[in-house]
C-alpha cells in the first residue's frame, strides 16, 4: 500500500532531539550511561501547593467535563495578575488572554492563523527550530535574520531595513534569547515595536525564560503601543517546573486573541480544569519561589562553567535562561564535532549550536537541568 505524506511535510524533518534521544537510548542499552546535558526539561518539581491543588481538584467529580475554549476565568485572572505584578502590564482577563496547551502549540496556532501560502516570516538565526517548522507547515516561507555575537545577539535593523519586506507578515523574536541567553532590554523592544509598526509586521515574542537567572523580567507588551502590533507567548514550563503539564498563554489585543481562537478552537477542546486551577496557583507564587529556583540554577551554572573551561570554550557569564551558550575552540570544525567527541569519548551529551541555525555552528549549548551531582560526574568524565 503506497500512502504518500502531504506536501506540507516536504523539508520538515523529525525534531533533532527526537532522533538524538533515540541514539542516546541505544548507547545506554550498550551500557554507556550517557549524561544528557542537552535538553531543557526541568528536573525539579513544581511547588508542593501547586501539586496539592491538582490532586484536590482532580478528586472532585465535577471537574472532568469539557472546558471553555478560552480557559477558566480563574486561570485568566491569574495570568492578568501575574503580568501586572511582574511585568507592569495591564491585561483584560476576558479579552486579552488566551490560555494554551503549551506555548509550543501556540507557535503553530499563530502561524496557521495568519499565514497564507507564500507569506514570509522573519526567523532568528540562531533561534528555536520550531519557529521555522511551524512557518513551513503553515505554508509560509522563512526569511532568516542574523543574530551575531558581535552585535550582542540583537537584530541588525540597518540590515533589515535594506531587506525586501514586502511579503513579510510576521517576525519571531525571543528574549531572553534561546539559545544564546541574551537578556531582554526595553531599548531593544522599542526598536522592534517601531520596526513592526513601520512595516505592518506582526511581532510575535516568545517569552518562556524571563524568570530564569534573571532578576529583571521584561514583557514586550510593557512598551507603549506594543499591543497595536505585537503578541506574546509565555509558559509555565520553565519558571514553574511544569514542562510536562503543557500550560502556556498568549497575550495581546482582543482582535489577535479572537483571531487565533478561531483556529485553536478547532484544534483542541480546552485544558483539564484541575491543571488550569493548579496553574493559577503557580502564577500566584511570590518572589521566594523564584529566588529559591535561581539559587539552585546559579550553583549548577558554576559547575557548567567548569565543564566549559575544561573544553576551552568561551562564554558570557551574564546569560539568562536554563542553558549556557559557549563558543568552541578553533581546533574543532564546528559544534557538532565537539559534541560528538564528548558524547562518544566521555559519554556526555552537549547540544551542538548548529541545530539552531548556521550562526550557531561554532557554539555548543549546555543545559542546567541536571542535579549538581550529575554535573559533577559529567565534569569528572570530561577531566578524565
Amino acid at each position: 500500500m503506497n500512502i504518500t505524506v502531504s506536501e506540507r511535510l516536504n523539508g520538515i524533518g523529525e525534531y533533532y532531539f527526537s532522533t538524538k534521544l533515540r541514539e542516546i537510548d541505544n548507547l545506554n542499552k550498550e551500557g554507556k550511561k550517557i549524561i544528557n546535558l542537552g535538553i531543557g526539561s526541568p528536573d525539579l518539581p513544581p511547588h508542593p501547593d501547586v501539586v496539592k491543588v491538582l490532586q484536590e481538584e482532580a478528586a472532585k467529580p465535577t471537574t472532568h467535563a469539557y472546558q471553555n475554549y478560552k480557559g477558566s476565568p480563574v486561570l485568566r485572572n491569574a495570568i492578568a495578575s501575574f503580568y501586572k505584578t511582574w511585568y507592569g502590564v495591564d491585561l483584560n482577563a476576558d479579552t486579552e488572554i488566551l490560555p494554551l496547551i503549551g506555548s509550543k502549540e501556540g507557535i503553530m496556532h499563530i502561524c496557521m492563523t495568519y499565514l497564507n501560502k507564500g507569506d514570509e516570516v522573519l526567523i532568528p538565526n540562531p533561534g528555536y527550530p520550531t519557529y521555522s517548522s511551524a512557518v513551513k507547515l503553515a505554508g509560509g516561507k522563512c526569511v532568516e535574520y542574523d543574530l551575531k555575537e558581535e552585535n550582542n545577539w540583537e537584530p541588525d535593523f540597518d540590515v533589515l531595513e535594506k531587506t525586501d519586506l514586502s511579503k513579510i507578515k510576521i517576525m519571531w523574536i525571543n528574549y531572553p534569547e534561546m539559545p544564546t541567553g541574551k537578556q531582554a532590554s526595553v531599548e531593544l523592544f522599542k526598536k522592534v515595536i517601531a520596526f513592526g509598526k513601520k512595516h505592518n509586521i506582526l511581532i510575535c515574542h516568545d517569552n518562556p525564560y524571563s524568570f530564569i537567572l534573571n532578576d529583571k523580567p521584561v514583557s514586550l507588551l510593557s512598551v507603549d503601543g506594543a499591543k497595536e502590533v505585537a503578541i506574546e507567548l509565555n509558559s509555565l514550563s520553565k519558571a514553574s517546573n511544569m514542562a510536562g503539564w503543557r500550560v502556556g498563554m498568549m497575550v495581546g489585543a482582543k482582535e489577535r486573541i479572537d483571531e487565533v481562537l478561531r483556529f485553536k478552537s478547532n484544534m483542541d477542546s480546552g485544558m483539564f480544569l484541575p491543571v488550569q486551577l493548579a496553574a493559577a496557583k503557580a502564577l500566584s507564587l511570590g518572589k521566594d519561589w523564584y529566588q529559591q529556583l535561581n539559587a539552585e540554577y546559579a550553583e549548577r551554572r558554576e559547575l557548567v562553567f567548569k565543564i566549559l573551561d575544561r573544553l576551552e570554550c568561551e562564554y558570557d557569564k551574564g546569560q539568562s535562561g536554563m542553558f549556557i551558550w559557549a563558543k568552541i575552540p578553533s581546533k574543532y570544525k564546528d559544534g557538532y564535532q565537539l559534541s560528538d567527541e564528548v558524547l562518544y569519548n566521555k559519554n556526555v551529551f552537549l547540544t551542538p549550536g548548529g541545530i539552531f541555525g548556521s550562526n550557531g555552528n561554532n557554539y555548543i549549548r549546555v543545559s542546567l537541568c541536571a542535579k549538581k551531582d550529575v554535573l559533577k560526574e559529567a565534569l569528572e568524565r570530561i577531566l578524565a
